[in-house]
This record gives C-alpha cells, structure tokens and sequence, in this order.
C-alpha cells in the first residue's frame, strides 16, 4: 500500500533562505515536481501546500503573482494566503523610525492545515518545509494524536532548527539538493490554456 505524503511549504522561510543562499534562479520553481523527486518508489505525492502573503511591492506583487498562476495549474498545488500588516520600527543608532510590514497568520495556517490533514486521515506522512520552532506545537500534537503518523522537516537553504530536527522522523537540508531544484525548473513560457500566456519574470531568468 502506498503511503500518502502531503507537504507544506512556509513560503517565507523557504523563499527568504533561496535569496539568502543566492539561487534567485530557482524562484521559477515546479514545487510540485521539486518535491515528486524526493519520495520513494512506495510514496505518493497528494499535495503540496504553499503558505505566503501577497507583498505591497507592485513589482513583487506581480512576480509572485505569475509564480502562483504556474503553479495552480497543477491540481495538487494548493494556495494559502496570510497577509502583510504595518509595523513601525524605531532605529537603535538613530531613532529614527520607519515603517515596514510584516507578514501574519503563516505559521498559524500551516499548524491546522497539518493537524487537519492527520485528523482526517489525509496523510501517512507530513513534509514540513520550514526552519519557525513555531511550528513544534503541531508536531507534538500530531505525535500524541496519531504516533505512527511520520514528520520529515525539510530545511530550506541556509535555515536550520536543532528542535524541529529533534522531533522529525526525517530531515534534511535543501541546499544539498541543488540537482532537484535544476530539474523542476518551470518552462520559461506556459500556456495556461486559457489563451494568455505566463511568462517567467525577467529578474528571475538564468
């Protein structure tokens, strides 16, 4: 019998640690595809949840945006959306203070999601892609809920937790990874069959 993996995918963490180690050429990414490459002969990939906020950056907002339409054409990809709220920050040198946004609800989406998904019997294996040791309290749940029930942390790169590690069945980092990310690569142009065309954004062109 086939064992049901579902992945969860904290947008920031993982897309926060692809610009910190360098690789904005793998932005363009099949995340459905990229994840397929790490399961077993005997796991199937049920679906992929992708959990990000919409930024106030038209130019942002407009990649992202092409990133999300390339990757819902594929029915397992599943996007969860939080949102950005204004935060003011006063600096230590100069007392200056300046506005920034913050990105909200996230982690708290990705623990039901998790729990919802054990609970009603969606799974046998939860791939967390995320370094926030806000995310223990689910596992914990889902390990006294269901113990059989596997947890493998993927570490997105340059992200590292020792708790998050600590509790998993299985982890790994994903910057040992650098083949899979060449090979779910997006095409450059994809027709979404609806008559328009989704190109990939020019800043993140190889």
């Amino acid at each position: 019998m086939r064992k049901r993996v579902i992945v969860y995918v904290d947008g920031f963490n993982f897309y926060y640690g692809l610009k910190t180690k360098g690789w904005r050429k793998y932005y363009w990414l099949d995340l459905y595809k990229f994840f397929s490459l790490f399961l077993l002969d005997h796991q199937e990939l049920v679906q992929v949840n992708y959990f990000s906020a919409t930024p106030h950056h038209d130019g942002k907002q407009n990649r992202q945006s092409k990133f999300f339409q390339a990757n819902r054409l594929n029915q397992n990809f599943k996007l969860h959306l939080g949102k950005f709220l204004k935060k003011e920050i006063t600096c230590n040198h100069c007392d200056k203070t300046h506005e920034t946004f913050e990105e909200k609800e996230s982690d708290v989406r990705v623990a039901t999601r998790m729990i919802a998904d054990v609970v009603n019997d969606k799974c046998d294996i939860s791939i967390l892609v995320s370094a926030d040791s806000d995310l223990i309290p689910p596992i914990e749940f889902i390990r006294e809920y269901k113990p059989s029930h596997k947890i493998f942390v993927f570490f997105p790169p340059k992200r590292w937790s020792n708790d998050l590690s600590g509790l998993s069945d299985f982890f790994t980092r994903l910057d040992r990874h650098e083949s899979k990310f060449q090979s779910s690569l997006l095409p450059l142009e994809i027709d979404n069959l609806k008559g328009y065309i989704i190109k990939c954004p020019d800043k993140w062109k190889i």
